[in-house]
């Protein structure tokens, strides 16, 4: 297994989160032949709205690196990290240990913190009393581009 070793890019967001309204379908999604005719416009869907609960509080990080790739979070995939929130146990995290940056999920077990990945190919970390260690935020979405 390896150990963790992962660059994050902060991304500021702008500080005018102006409305992005795109239309959102519904319809089911089918492995046969689509109708069009089936598909309505369930209503507009603002992009900001719905990744963003505390724009002052908000960041976005750029992944790079496959160890949280078991939670669907990709090289590329860009998250969104609020720090208003209080990390709690199985969240997934943007954290510093030991100087690193780093996105993993936080167990509390009994007394003990750990930062797992989700990735089996890399071993859970331990954080001691002897490490620096601090939490940035909650990752609370994530936006991933296919092409």
């Amino acid at each position: 297994m390896e150990s963790f070793k992962s660059e994050l890019t902060i991304i500021s967001l702008k500080d005018d989160l102006s409305k992005v309204e795109l239309p959102l379908m519904q319809s089911k999604l089918s492995a046969g032949f689509p109708s069009p005719a089936e598909e309505y416009e369930e209503g507009k869907l603002d992009l900001n709205e719905y990744l963003i609960d505390h724009p002052a509080a908000t960041f976005c990080v750029r992944i790079t690196g496959d160890s949280m790739k078991d939670a669907g979070i990709l090289e590329g995939s860009v998250v969104i990290v609020d720090r208003s929130l209080e990390a709690q146990h199985k969240d997934i995290i943007v954290a510093v240990l030991n100087g690193e940056l780093t996105i993993k999920r936080l167990y509390h077990l009994g007394g003990q913190v750990m930062l797992t990945p989700e990735n089996n190919d890399y071993a859970p970390i331990e954080v001691t009393e002897d490490d620096s260690f601090s939490i940035w935020g909650v990752v609370t979405g994530m936006v991933h581009r296919f092409k």
